[in-house]
């Protein structure tokens, strides 16, 4: 969860300091139990726990909601989800301009707090079933997610900056302390929402179903507790003044650069040494030198896009890819979207060892494992979880029902008569083998058809008994069962329809055929009693949540009955024949159509554990290091420019998945390999990178060099001379 650009920064990230010269007075803040810690920090420590709860809660069912609520597909369903996740990351740039220079920190905070609130509760409205129909759910979504993202992206680079702002400046040793607890509060707040909101979604039932308007309804009230405290603290906060936006300063400066330059191409006008200097005329010497450092850091970037792309995908595809696997641990059964906890749970557990274990290891084994080295290992690990990923998703293919393409279909045969019975279609040889009574098939196999449809011959051979012939018209691109029972002392069949893919969610499905000479109603609780006629009637599919069903009520002309169908499985399709009672419960045939998930859930984890090991070295290295390359005052821009990257890289998956629609394990292939590429390119853009020294980057600042310099040329009156 650490693309966060306020969750990597330890010190100094205001990036406002006061002007030289300035003098603001500011009221102390009452202290926290005798110490040196403001006792303003408590709330703003809390008012982030409840906000990251609300973000990250809120954003974990986020897919689930696309795909089960609104009946997106999954390509359409991953696309909005990056495109909300990459506005979260552009909106900050608006927020921190806000706060610097109109509104100021404080305020900026309450005003985009308000703002959230209304998104969280549009949010919620719109996940309400009852309210409205589908094209009202979406539009109300769509505002709310618009609210979200301008709200937590707007108060993204003001809060730990406020937070900063309460100490003294000879409480600097608090003040990195501050942000480590500042920091553990973003990951707590993550790490527990990110497991109960999902428990939330399934396993409470609203309106029928997966009650999404609570698991939107719970984050919401939390982001409303989050600014109920920040706004109980309001009388203790040390409240700095709007100073102006050094964003908008490096900015006007590299356009009036690169405009000045364009004016002046002439050959006649002296070169400069760097293309920044064309900006002389109007700015000073230290910001152009300021602005020279942080364009390096910036270039330096430009391959960083690529790794959020695969990072941010924990909560699309990697979720996605949980709803077709087996959740079953020993009896905790994990919901799809619970898995993301595991990121900031492992961040938790990784960044101790790696600081304290790892990075010294290495030290004493004289390796020289440079900040550079790192992000490049941390590209490495991230394109291997998604290599793992891929495999995984190979494994589950390898059960899935195949896909009928144009001039094909699939056919199974179901033997519920009293003897075996011989399969022939026209023109094909398909069964070698003769069925035996209620035989499990094997597997569907393959009808080749010369048209979107076609009338096809089955002729049925009992032994012993006589042939019989049907006619049936088969459609393209269909999943068939074909029926083979005893009606009337002779042999008849009934073809019907198949469920073609696994049902969504890993829940499992069901449909009943009655071979009894009675009317049967089934409740299967919760559910809608189904009627089954009689005479091999078949009911429609309906699907549940996994689990054992057994002593399900069945009601029939003669009495009530029993009916025991065992574990309905994860992504399993049954069906269900009814045969007849003995005493108070009814017999029943199981087959299973399509098959139960059977990659386990647990086979996540290792992609989770390189990916998170990769964010470490990755993200904390990368704004560490990036901040130690740019002076003070450039820290909020190096911020603004890490949160874009973390925006391209969802811009590039929604591309993606809209342009270029992949089977899923080919496009984790696809991630894998550009990254896998990037890294390389970074790696060789880290090798051509000169190193500033902190020492000598504090002695740089020390010397200020705001005086212009005194062979500046003056280009009107070049102009006017050439």
């Amino acid at each position: 969860m650490a693309e966060d650009g306020t969750k990597q920064t330890a010190k100094g990230e205001t990036g406002d300091d006061a002007p030289k010269g300035a003098c603001t007075l500011q009221k102390k803040s009452p202290k926290l139990c005798g110490t040196n810690y403001p006792l303003s920090i408590a709330f703003i420590v809390v008012n982030e726990f409840c906000e990251r709860f609300s973000y990250y809660g809120m954003k974990a069912v986020l897919t689930l909601y696309f795909l089960n609520f609104l009946h997106w597909d999954e390509n359409l369903s991953t696309s909005m989800y990056h495109a909300f996740s990459g506005l979260c990351y552009f909106t900050p740039l608006i927020g921190a301009i806000i706060a610097d220079s109109w509104l100021g920190k404080f305020k900026t905070i309450i005003y985009l707090s308000i703002v959230y609130v209304i998104g969280h509760v549009i949010k919620s409205v719109g996940a309400i079933p009852v309210v409205g129909d589908q094209v009202l759910h979406v539009v109300l979504s769509m505002v709310g997610l618009s609210l979200i993202a301008f709200g937590t992206g707007g108060i993204k680079p003001c809060v730990a900056a406020f937070g900063g702002d309460q100490f003294e400046e000879e409480h600097a040793s608090e003040r990195s302390k501050f942000f480590s607890v500042f920091y553990l509060s973003i990951n707590a707040g993550s790490l527990i929402s990110t497991f109960v909101t999902p428990v939330l979604r399934g396993d409470v039932k609203c309106f029928g179903g997966d009650c999404f308007a609570l698991a939107f309804g719970v984050p919401a009230v939390l982001m409303v507790l989050a600014l109920v405290v920040f706004i109980s603290g309001s009388g203790l906060y040390k409240k700095m003044p709007p100073r102006g936006n050094i964003l908008l300063q490096v900015c006007q400066c590299v356009g009036f650069a690169i405009k000045n330059r364009v004016k002046n191409r002439s050959r006649l006008i002296p070169k400069r040494e760097h293309w920044l200097d064309w900006a002389s005329e109007k700015y000073s010497k230290q910001l152009i030198n300021e602005v020279k450092m942080v364009t390096r850091v910036l270039f330096l970037f430009i391959p960083l896009p690529m790794f959020w792309a695969l990072f941010d995908q924990q909560g699309s595809r990697w979720t996605l890819q949980a709803t077709k696997m087996d959740a079953d641990f020993g009896g905790l059964i994990l919901k799809p979207d619970q898995m993301q906890f595991l990121n900031p749970l492992l961040i938790l557990i990784f960044i101790p060892i790696f600081d304290l274990g790892l990075y010294p290891l290495l030290n004493l084994c004289r390796l020289n494992f440079t900040p550079i080295k790192k992000m490049a290992t941390g590209m490495i690990l991230a394109a291997l979880a998604f290599a793992a990923a891929a495999i995984i998703e190979v494994k589950i293919n390898e059960r899935d029902m195949p896909k009928p393409v144009p001039k094909e279909s699939f056919l199974q045969v179901l033997n519920l008569a009293d003897n075996k019975v011989q399969v022939t279609v026209q023109d094909r040889d398909l069964f070698q083998q003769p069925f035996e009574t209620f035989q499990d098939p094997a597997e569907y196999l393959k009808l080749i058809l010369s048209g979107e449809q076609q009338t096809l011959r089955f002729n049925l051979q009992e032994t012993p008994g006589p042939a019989s012939a049907f006619n049936y018209t088969v459609q393209e691109k269909s999943v068939y069962s074909l029926i083979v029972y005893k009606a009337g002392g002779s042999i008849s069949s009934r073809l019907i329809t198949d469920m073609q893919t696994k049902p969504v969610k890993g829940m499992a499905a069901v449909r009943f055929i009655n071979a009894w000479d009675q009317n049967v109603n089934i409740t299967l609780g919760g559910q809608e009693d189904i009627s089954v006629n009689k005479s091999y009637g078949v009911s429609g599919y309906t699907t549940l949540e996994r689990g054992n069903y057994n002593k399900r009520k069945c009601r029939t002309e003669t009495g009530e009955f029993s009916l025991d169908l065992g574990l309905l499985d994860f992504g399993a399709s049954y069906t269900v024949v009814i045969t007849n009672a003995s005493g108070n419960t009814l017999n029943a045939w199981k087959s299973e159509d399509i098959k139960a998930n059977h990659i386990h859930l647990a086979w996540q984890l290792p992609q989770y554990l390189l990916i998170s090991a990769g964010e470490v070295m990755f993200s904390i290295t990368g704004l560490a290091f990036s901040y130690s390359q740019a002076p003070v005052s450039m820290k909020s821009v190096l911020q603004a420019g890490w949160l874009l990257t973390v925006a391209f890289g969802n811009v590039i998956v929604l591309i993606v998945a809209q342009v270029a629609p992949l089977e899923q394990w080919a496009e984790f292939v696809l991630f894998a390999g550009l990254l896998f590429a990037v890294c390389i390119l970074f790696s060789i853009m880290g090798y051509f990178y000169v190193s500033v020294e902190l020492e000598d980057l504090k002695e740089k600042e020390e010397k200020g060099e705001m005086e212009m310099p005194s062979n500046m040329i003056n280009l009107v009156a070049k102009k006017a001379k050439i």
